[in-house]
């Protein structure tokens, strides 16, 4: 089959790697507009642009998906299928071109954590399990008939940045054999239910205030908070020097200490050298591995060789 790409970032390369060694042709490739980035704002590809580049592949970058320059580029490529991956949502003068449709690869089990980010979502609240689903585009968000799930284990320690990398080759893989089964004309479409009989949990794009520590919860949901915003975009907490001077810290890995947490959420415990302890609501939680603002990120022991811990207070 005729096969256009739209994404943006790595998590779509591999899928699009996948097709262009696949049987089927890559006719172009749709990302997101370069933009400029760093303190030299140096004008930046997406990942997505990168690969096309290499493989010469066409490429589109519209600013708006209703501009008719772009939808008559696309009709152009007489492509069979579209094939979406961590890119906007499509209007349907877009998604509705190709004969055989257009299907979203989303990093979760739908209808559980339809949104910009499943696998963040996912590990901070805990799961257990997750996956990919590939499903057609309609006028609502992650919500159309699905094609194919494929459901994994997520592991107990594992961080977003792992589970993402997991995901991202089974995602490639879930794209190939729906690919398969459209053109051989076998699918069976399962509508998502609208209905379900657990609550329905959403994945939206991660904000600032998503990303805080509260030291008043249980230890176990702060070690799934630094789970799922590892290492991108970080668990924050705030600490107060003596001088009252506020700064964030990044927490990236942490463990739970089954020592029970005294009346003082929020302490600090340690040693000066070798660990960094502090009290949930209910176990002590050791720190492994944090940035500083303004400082590399950094192991523990090298953070207590620059820093006394005594002229800390965290913001509870």
């Amino acid at each position: 089959m005729r096969v256009a790409v739209m994404g943006t970032p790595d998590f779509a390369v591999a899928t699009l790697e996948a097709i262009c060694r696949s049987i089927h042709e890559v006719v172009g490739v749709v990302t997101a507009p370069d933009k400029p980035a760093g303190r030299g704002l140096k004008i930046q590809y997406s990942e997505v642009k990168k690969y096309a580049i290499e493989k010469e592949l066409p490429i589109l970058q519209p600013l708006k998906l209703k501009d008719t320059e772009f939808i008559d580029a696309l009709k152009e490529w007489n492509a069979d299928i579209f094939v979406v991956v961590a890119f906007r949502m499509l209007p349907y003068e877009v998604y509705a071109l190709p004969p055989l449709g257009t299907f979203n690869v989303h990093a979760s089990l739908l209808p559980q954590y339809r949104g910009a980010a499943p696998i963040h979502w996912a590990i901070m609240n805990g799961e257990t399990k997750t996956g990919i689903t590939t499903f057609f585009l309609n006028n609502e968000m992650d919500c159309g008939d699905i094609i194919l799930q494929r459901e994994i284990d997520i592991l107990p320690d594992e961080t977003t940045g792992e589970l993402y990398d997991r995901l991202k080759a089974l995602g490639a893989e879930t794209t190939l054999e729906t690919l398969n089964l459209i053109e051989k004309g076998n699918v069976t479409l399962l509508p998502q239910p609208s209905k379900i009989d657990e609550p329905l949990k959403l994945a939206p794009k991660i904000h600032k205030e998503d990303t805080v520590i509260h030291w008043n919860f249980p230890a176990k949901d702060i070690i799934n908070k630094i789970r799922g915003l590892s290492p991108y975009p970080g668990a924050i907490t705030f600490l107060t020097k003596n001088d009252g001077k506020p700064i964030s810290v990044k927490i990236f890995k942490a463990t739970i200490i089954h020592e029970k947490s005294e009346k003082d959420v929020g302490k600090i415990y340690s040693d000066g050298k070798t660990f960094l302890n502090i009290s949930s609501k209910d176990f002590k939680i050791s720190i492994h591995n944090l940035q500083v603002e303004g400082k590399k990120r950094m192991n523990t022991v090298l953070f207590l060789q620059g820093n006394k811990v005594s002229n800390y207070t965290i913001i509870v």
